[in-house]
């Protein structure tokens, strides 16, 4: 059994005292919804707080100028997760032929052409006008304070704007001005503010205190439209005329207009299930990847409970399989349209699925047969290097994370938050995008925009080709769990297309394996990169798994007898996992975080 810490903590809700607990991917976040918690705030409360404070401490993972996708249920209705949907569409002027005309076979990975609309602010605002309990000028106190007052700044960010100072230095100045004051480079540890940043969220609060708003929903109203229609879009705007470097190694402007931003409204969906073992597992629609996960697991349902074991050969072989067929209908089938889930979800689909998993593994990209609909097969690229990069510049990203380049294109990584309070609220959210690197600095806002429009492609044919107007198919993929109709755990994952892959490994060890939480967040991870990818450059490795050293030589050993092109990751370093859980039999709440990276926190009282 590998090393497994403890959960930080155990409450029993039933006792005075007792708040709830949260898991996080930074400690200020973490500490942030717990005293919100304290303070007699809910779930929603405390993780809306927990957000905003992970766009200010770090940004190389998410931002306000991002998106975020959450799945939760209210102790009213516990039986009824739902999907808070925060994933902005295309601009309206976002075409193919666009794209085209401007030289591009790919969406750019950094760079304005690849922002969708913002659409995380307004999914936090909506969350906690409909759901939470407290004002936003409470909720924001804790981001508004470390933006201003300062707060230490993590190695990865500064990491992150060494591997991009030369793009700030030559190609977006006003990056620099924000991430590098005085031309230097913050060190780890290093107290840093975003007084931009703070005045932002400033003037959203202060745009429900103007007389017209009269409780506090109106207020949080008034702050949405602040964003949507005023200062906010009119900063994003501006920004977009201005021609600036991007991925490809060519210069562009932005495409989004006022009505793009106005256009745009959170929304709530019912969540997509699926039962595995007889629990119900909640994900989003296949505008995301959170299907992924169900088909992971129907294709396994059918299989003994000894193939199911990620430690074992034969398990991680089957499992690997089992990823490889999901995630070529994801490319096949997913995105922003009519895409038959309930057929790619049915038993005989998935017996179908399962019987092509045999003793060897498949180098293919293996979509299955639905009638009435044709999948599409993107081109897959083994390397890519734009023909506008010349010799003197880095290409692609490599392996790691997060994996940023030089030109500031990032495979994925990203931030994650689990919150379950005292009466039985439970929120898992991957908030995203928006990243420090993904295109200049708005200096007036503090923040940059995103870049998921890079997951569109430019061909015709896929529900998830570039249409204006449309969701890219985003990889964000919280997830909750239910046992009899009863929210049993919030689970989640950084990680671009390995999340589902991570949190398969999660499930399967705890409602088959018996672990603990922490002890499958702990255990060895491993994900299979034989698919066409996300971000860009959108490449892919025939036959490929990535695998930490501890999934043991032997077991390395067979895999690649297998078949398997093995990439081994070091000991610690696949997998950035947090949940919370509450035992419906015993009332315990619990929660883990993920010890790789030394960055996940979980807390509670």
């Amino acid at each position: 059994m590998p090393f497994t810490p403890a959960p930080l903590h155990l409450t029993r809700p039933d006792l005075q005292g007792t708040f709830g607990m949260t898991a996080s991917t930074h400690w200020l976040a973490t500490a942030s919804a717990q005293a919100v918690l304290e303070r007699g705030g809910n779930a929603f409360d405390a993780a809306t707080a927990a957000a905003f404070v992970l766009h200010v401490v770090e940004p190389h993972l998410n931002g306000p100028g991002g998106d975020m996708t959450g799945v939760f249920v209210t102790a009213d209705a516990p039986s009824e997760p739902t999907v808070l949907m925060g994933q902005g569409p295309a601009p309206l002027a976002a075409t193919i032929e666009y794209f085209e005309g401007e030289g591009l076979e790919l969406v750019p990975g950094s760079g304005a052409l690849a922002a969708a609309v913002p659409g995380a602010v307004d999914a936090w605002l909506m969350l906690l006008r409909d759901h939470g309990t407290w004002e936003l000028d409470a909720v924001l106190e804790f981001a508004i304070g470390y933006a201003r007052g300062g707060y230490p700044v993590l190695d990865r960010v500064c990491r992150t704007i060494e591997t991009v100072a030369t793009l700030f230095e030559v190609h977006w100045p006003t990056s620099k001005d924000r991430w590098m004051p005085g031309g230097r480079i913050p060190v780890g540890g290093e107290v840093v503010t975003n007084e931009a940043h703070a005045a932002t969220l400033d003037r959203l609060v202060a745009a429900g205190h103007d007389g017209a708003a009269a409780t506090r929903e109106d207020r949080i109203d008034a702050a949405r439209a602040a964003w949507s229609t005023g200062f906010v879009a009119e900063a994003v705007v501006d920004f977009m005329t201005t021609e600036h470097r991007h991925s490809s190694g060519t210069d562009h402007v932005g495409i989004i207009t006022a009505d793009d931003m106005a256009a745009f409204s959170a929304s709530y969906e019912p969540a997509l299930t699926a039962t595995f073992r007889g629990k119900t597992i909640a994900k989003t629609g296949p505008w995301g990847q959170g299907p992924v996960l169900l088909q992971m697991l129907s294709i396994l349902e059918g299989f003994d409970d000894e193939r199911l074991d990620p430690s074992t050969a034969l398990g991680a072989h089957t499992i690997l399989e089992a990823e490889k067929l999901a995630m070529a209908d994801r490319e096949a089938y997913y995105g922003d349209g009519d895409v038959p889930m309930d057929y790619l979800l049915s038993p005989s689909y998935a017996a179908e699925r399962r019987a092509l998993i045999a003793d060897t593994a498949s180098h293919e990209v293996r979509p299955g047969s639905v009638p009435g609909y044709q999948p599409f097969l993107p081109t897959l690229r083994t390397e890519y290097l734009p023909p506008a990069l010349g010799d003197d510049d880095d290409g692609p990203a490599g392996v790691g994370e997060p994996t940023v380049s030089a030109t500031g294109d990032m495979r994925g990584d990203t931030c994650h938050i689990d919150v379950v309070d005292r009466w039985g609220n439970m929120v898992s959210a991957t908030p995203s995008g928006g990243w420090l690197q993904s295109s200049p600095t708005i200096p007036e806002l503090g923040f940059c925009l995103g870049s998921r429009l890079q997951m569109s492609w430019l061909e015709a044919g896929s529900s998830s080709s570039l249409v204006a107007g449309k969701r890219p198919r985003t990889t964000l993929t919280p997830t909750i769990v239910l046992d009899d109709g009863v929210p049993v755990t919030a689970v989640g994952s950084p990680g671009g297309d390995q999340q589902d892959q991570w949190q398969l490994l999660y499930l399967l060890r705890t409602i088959v394996g018996g672990y603990t939480p922490q002890e499958a967040i702990d255990a060895p991870a491993f994900h299979t990169t034989s698919f066409a990818g996300s971000f860009w450059p959108r490449t892919w490795t025939p036959g490929g798994a990535v695998v930490e050293d501890r999934l043991g030589d032997d077991v390395i050993a067979e895999l690649e007898k297998r078949g398997h092109r093995v990439t081994r990751a070091g000991d610690w370093s696949l997998g950035r996992l947090s949940s919370v859980s509450h035992d419906p039999d015993t009332g315990v709440l619990s929660a883990a975080a993920n010890s790789r990276g030394a960055q996940g926190y979980a807390a509670g009282r």
